[in-house]
């Protein structure tokens, strides 16, 4: 998009903006970008609205997040026999970032129609686990475990790359107003507080495993292609945050972890790019 006759500096801003937005917001689809409505589930000042609003933490988090989901037996199923993640890693996420804003920002309505919408789908997910056991996307303990990881890699995504000293009471408010969402989905049990969010986890552990579909998953999750060519290095920043965030139970499940000396520039490259973003998209 051309920004022609304003200053250079807002020229770059708002050039940054457009193409974080092309990345996450599918023209050819043509669906209509997401409001922020004073009407939507929650209030403008809520907590949730804060955590959910940073794009570079949003990301971070949302890679986290799928790589704990896969983990579990039933959701790897789930996205090996119904997913297009092998050709259409991006519109994956696409979809969840929309859905993920939709039920935060747009008015009560639409954000309940999209939860209709998502359970609908969830109905024709079903099949068997190479074990013979048979799995469904609406079962509730499945859905609480997709919830739990998001929700604790968002937040400690935020936390690490938005607000270090976030307070407890704070992060205690984002788990109960997001379990707002995961109830209307389905889930349970669904945890309101950092403690039951991390004994749920805790819970849920013994039912992990990682075998080569999971391998598999993962690599390609990691290794898309990047957008564009010059989103590579930036891409490769992101990634490597969202291993670098993840418990270390889990990452040693996957065989993954960020070298050590390696760290430091990951989570420097993501802070300088979550300030950038955010630059961007300020006024």
């Amino acid at each position: 998009m051309a920004h022609a006759g304003l200053a250079p500096t807002a020229a770059l801003r708002h050039a940054l903006a457009d193409g974080v937005r092309a990345v996450f917001h599918d023209r050819a689809a043509q669906s209509a970008p997401i409001v922020r409505s004073p009407g939507a589930l929650f209030a403008p000042d809520s907590v949730i609205w804060r955590v959910h609003g940073d794009v570079t933490t949003m990301m971070v988090g949302g890679i986290s997040a799928l790589l704990m989901q896969m983990l579990h037996p039933a959701a790897l199923a789930g996205i090996w026999d119904h997913s297009t993640f092998r050709g259409d890693m991006l519109g994956r996420l696409r979809r969840t970032a929309r859905f993920i804003a939709m039920t935060t920002y747009a008015n009560e309505a639409d954000a309940l129609a999209a939860v209709a919408r998502v359970r609908d789908v969830h109905a024709r997910v079903t099949g068997t686990m190479p074990d013979g056991t048979a799995y469904g996307a609406n079962d509730p303990r499945l859905l609480a475990w997709v919830h739990v990881t998001e929700a604790t890699s968002f937040l400690d995504a935020w936390i690490r790359y938005g607000e270090p000293d976030m307070s407890l009471a704070d992060q205690d408010a984002y788990f109960a107003q997001f379990a707002a969402i995961a109830r209307l989905l389905g889930a349970d049990p669904v945890p309101s507080t950092r403690a039951q969010a991390v004994a749920l986890i805790a819970q849920m552990r013994p039912e992990l495993r990682a075998d080569e579909r999971t391998r598999e998953v993962a690599r390609l999750v990691l290794h898309q292609r990047p957008y564009t060519l010059a989103a590579a290095p930036v891409q490769a920043m992101i990634m490597a945050a969202a291993v670098d965030i993840l418990p270390r139970w889990a990452s040693d499940m996957h065989g993954l972890g960020v070298v050590r000396l390696s760290r430091p520039i990951a989570r420097l490259s993501t802070t300088m790019i979550a300030q950038t973003i955010r630059w961007a998209f300020a006024s």
